[in-house]
């Protein structure tokens, strides 16, 4: 098959991923082959990054995709935002943690065509991904928050009875919940 009909598309979890796969465009049907990889050392632990993956791999089954799994390099993730430790949600330190995921995946495309799911989040900033994501020649900025992505994922979640997690998975996004909950 032809490199531009090749897509892999880097998941964090089965809820994301759901709005994003049940879509004409991404292959699920004739158009391209999609292959999800799943890479997220950003998650706070080893049992949280192998609950999601247990998820992402019945979303793979379920949607007849292929699966890679990065393995999970916590420590490498926290050299990568050493020091953005007490940024806010949304500020600097997910803008490495998007660059670290992104690269990783750049890295696994070898060249070929690479787009996330974590634009389906109404949590994440899809012009922020893009602009990390225009690093790399092979990244298509795709925004799946278009067309019901966030509410097709919800949906896809709910009727599979996929976890859905309530924070992006580090610690320190945990530690905003935390602190959300005190107020």
């Amino acid at each position: 098959m032809p490199e531009n009909r090749r897509l892999l598309l880097h998941i964090c979890c089965a809820p994301c991923g759901g709005g994003c796969v049940d879509r004409p465009e991404m292959g699920t049907g004739d158009d391209r082959e999609v292959t999800l990889f799943y890479s997220n050392s950003n998650l706070n632990s080893q049992a949280e990054f192998d609950k999601r993956l247990k998820e992402v791999e019945r979303l793979a089954e379920i949607y007849h995709l292929p699966l890679i799994v990065d393995p999970y390099d916590h420590e490498a993730w926290l050299q990568a935002v050493a020091g953005l430790e007490n940024e806010p949600e949304c500020g600097a330190r997910c803008r490495k943690c998007f660059e670290f995921n992104l690269k990783r995946s750049a890295e696994m495309a070898s060249g070929g065509a690479f787009a996330t799911t974590l634009t389906v989040s109404p949590r994440k900033s899809s012009k922020v991904i893009f602009e990390t994501g225009s690093r790399w020649e092979n990244f298509e900025p795709r925004d799946f928050k278009k067309k019901n992505g966030y509410l097709t994922g919800r949906n896809i979640a709910l009727k599979y009875g996929f976890y859905r997690q309530n924070y992006c998975g580090c610690e320190f996004s945990m530690r905003g919940i935390q602190e959300n909950k005190e107020d």
